[in-house]
């Protein structure tokens, strides 16, 4: 208990949580300024992934939501529900392509949240991305739910090949700055 402590204390003294510092905020071992008063856009990244190249994917894309100025919250699709989405400003969704359809992890995170967040998230800027072998059809099953939750999709989605590479590493935290952006206004 003393060191989980001392470590929340440490925290707070780094990045300013609860701490009423809204100067500069490190995020990810970079000076990030942000306005007084300016509203921190909190960026849910749910995710699913086996070979842990969507693991790496939605890591670019919080990279991204970090030097956006956003919080980003990493959650895996089977540990994240409807008291995360209703929380998050904004959503990316990201998922490997498994017979041309969205990944299991990912769907159980839909099916729990839909009922709950009913009219409740309309409107939230949403990203999406999707990991493939070739195939890159599973996005149009991501885009169809989320039209479902009415979600405003504010990018293009980000489709990679296998693990990302520099390039694609890149467009994902592109992806993210952009929801650090939507989420905040």
């Amino acid at each position: 208990p003393a060191i989980r402590l001392l470590l929340a204390e440490k925290a707070r003294e780094e990045y300013g949580h609860a701490a009423g510092r809204m100067g500069e905020a490190e995020v990810g071992g970079m000076s990030a300024n942000r306005e007084e008063g300016a509203k921190v856009a909190r960026v849910l990244i749910v995710y699913h992934s086996l070979s842990g190249n969507t693991k790496a994917a939605a890591e670019a894309v919080a990279e991204g939501a970090k030097a956006g100025g956003a919080d980003a919250v990493l959650k895996e699709g089977l540990q994240a529900g409807p008291e995360d989405l209703r929380a998050c400003d904004a959503i990316a969704i990201g998922t490997p392509d498994y017979f041309s359809y969205m990944a299991g992890g990912l769907k159980d995170f839909f099916d729990r949240s839909f009922y709950p967040t009913q009219g409740q998230v309309v409107d939230k800027p949403c990203g999406i991305f999707v990991t493939h072998g070739g195939g890159r059809k599973a996005v149009e099953s991501v885009k169809s739910i989320c039209a479902t939750f009415r979600f405003k999709v504010v990018a293009e989605p980000v489709l990679v090949q296998n693990r990302p590479d520099k390039a694609a590493a890149a467009q994902l935290k592109a992806l993210g700055k952009t929801l650090a952006a939507a989420g905040r206004k």
